[in-house]
């Protein structure tokens, strides 16, 4: 390798530490070292604002704005609100029924939106639910947080790792709904046992309490009526056209925008208001990732390392996709799963290539998928969603600390990991 390679591949390591460790923001570390790639000349600026290979994909960028413009707007309908006194209510204050709603609300509201913003709308609710019923909010909340990460696995949209695979690998919303969320359905399910099995302490009834949450009225927690209608109703257009791609040509991007475009335009919700939850630092944080990765890209680095991964799998597809699978599941435990997709994607495309390029070395994007969504869920820095949900624990005076989170959150990844890797050889590898 080149100097300048090498400088790259060190500045890298160095932001990937800093982004890990949280000893600098992950915004100042993804920007600083997007900065020191273009001033060693890794890249330069049209390769990382207009390369399709090796430059920002704004496509991911402008679909989690888009997405995020929606749900800004949703959230100030109370809907959120409206599901949690919902669920506490079907489960006639019943702990582990409670517990077993939200986790299907959680996963079917991260498929549909995104796993970070479905915690952040759910969790304060929660603390609400669980007060009433005087039951430990911290099991609850990290059951919320396993299972955003678990149910955004199965759509395009739904996890943010699972848009920058998408982009890389061309693979569509459609896609994802026929290859993950039959998994997904099986993984919610052994999910929903293994609370039982995990949080069987938290699950006191308290009959008087119970008898209160009973009297409360959900339909008081919408707040504008009109707008819930407007959004949802452009929310199902959203999700209509992300099906139906191969019809329309859209991509998720545009589709996105548009939608958001509609809303603001035919609701009273004003420019500010709706991009007020647009969570900026995010969007800023993929930027400078991409510009990272891409610098690896231009540098010939990426290339060696797809080179060494077919050469160690010596190209058989099957050992690839075990070796994949359970390697973004061990690497996604240490680090945030999306930069760490971010590094593999174009690795993949290599791999992808090298295999054929066929329908059947499709499997190894999913394979990546998979292990790092699951992966992700293992300790409490795995994903952005368990850095949230902990960050509102701590803001609500009941802090969960790293190693609560994370000797429940191994072994859901390991059973689900686990239970992923017979699904993925008998599918696409026999």
């Amino acid at each position: 390798m080149t100097v300048t390679a090498w400088v790259a591949v060190a500045a890298f390591l160095c932001a990937y530490t800093l982004i890990a460790t949280e000893k600098v923001h992950r915004v100042a570390a993804a920007l600083g070292g997007a900065a020191i790639m273009l001033a060693i000349h890794a890249t330069d600026a049209g390769s990382a604002f207009f390369s399709e290979h090796s430059g920002i994909d704004w496509n991911v960028i402008f679909l989690l704005l888009g997405m995020m413009i929606i749900v800004g707007v949703l959230k100030q309908t109370g809907v959120f609100e409206f599901l949690a006194i919902w669920a506490a209510k079907r489960a006639k204050g019943r702990p582990f029924r409670l517990m077993a709603l939200l986790i299907v609300i959680t996963a079917c509201a991260s498929a549909l939106l995104d796993n970070v913003t479905t915690v952040l709308l759910i969790a304060p609710v929660t603390f609400l639910v669980c007060e009433r019923l005087a039951l430990p909010v911290a099991p609850y909340l990290i059951a919320e947080a396993l299972a955003s990460n678990i149910g955004g696995a199965s759509t395009l949209v739904g996890d943010p790792p699972n848009i920058i695979i998408a982009s890389r690998g061309g693979l569509t919303f459609n896609d994802f709904l026929v290859h993950m969320a039959p998994l997904i359905v099986v993984l919610v399910a052994v999910f929903i046992g293994l609370c039982r099995w995990l949080f069987s302490s938290a699950f006191t009834y308290d009959p008087e309490r119970a008898a209160e949450i009973m009297t409360l009225n959900e339909r008081e927690a919408i707040a504008d009526h009109r707008l819930l209608r407007q959004s949802l109703a452009v929310l199902v257009l959203v999700m209509a056209a992300f099906v139906l791609h191969p019809v329309l040509h859209y991509e998720p991007s545009v589709v996105a925008l548009l939608g958001a475009g509609v809303l603001v335009a035919a609701t009273r919700v004003t420019t500010e208001e709706a991009i007020r939850e647009v969570e900026w630092p995010t969007l800023v944080f993929f930027a400078g990732l991409f510009v990272m990765v891409g610098a690896l890209v231009e540098t010939g680095v990426i290339g060696m390392v797809s080179e060494a991964a077919a050469q160690a799998t010596g190209g058989r597809l099957a050992l690839s996709a075990m070796v994949l699978l359970w390697g973004s599941a061990v690497l996604s435990a240490v680090v945030d799963n999306i930069p760490y997709v971010a590094t593999m994607s174009p690795i993949v495309a290599e791999l992808v290539q090298a295999a054929g390029g066929g329908e059947s070395a499709q499997v190894l994007w999913w394979a990546l998928a998979i292990g790092a969504d699951l992966g992700g869920n293992a300790t409490a820095v795995g994903a952005a969603a368990n850095v949230v949900i902990l960050g509102i624990a701590a803001r609500n005076g009941t802090p969960i600390s790293f190693w609560q989170f994370t000797k429940y959150g191994l072994v859901v990844t390991f059973v689900t990991v686990a239970l992923s890797t017979p699904y993925l050889w008998l599918r696409y590898l026999t």
